[in-house]
């Protein structure tokens, strides 16, 4: 399992109508993505305008190769893309050590 990791900024008073486009984006493209298992947004408590989003795919090519490379991306990109101050930087990571899940 990878866990993709978007860092991402929008313009200060945008935060209900991103909140509004990405969930519907998440909620309507990526359970269509394969390889797609799960996802969190996490917004700033300090910087307001940044956004963490979490997404667990079965394989980094899944993320990489079928869902950036694929026709689901563009419809991803109609719906947060009109928010980004700046684009999203996008790392992979694996699990290398886990306790519990935080609740």
């Amino acid at each position: 399992m990878i866990l993709e990791v978007a860092d991402i900024r929008i313009p200060p008073g945008k935060n209900a109508e991103f909140e509004a486009a990405i969930g519907q984006g998440l909620a309507t493209v990526l359970p269509r993505a394969k390889g797609f298992i799960a996802h969190k947004v996490q917004r700033g408590i300090d910087s307001p305008e940044r956004y963490i989003l979490l997404i667990w795919w079965q394989a980094l090519e899944n993320h990489t190769v079928d869902f950036r490379q694929g026709p689901l991306f563009a419809e991803w990109r109609s719906f947060i893309g009109p928010f980004l101050a700046v684009p999203p930087h996008v790392e992979h990571f694996e699990l290398a050590l886990e306790s519990g899940w935080p609740r």
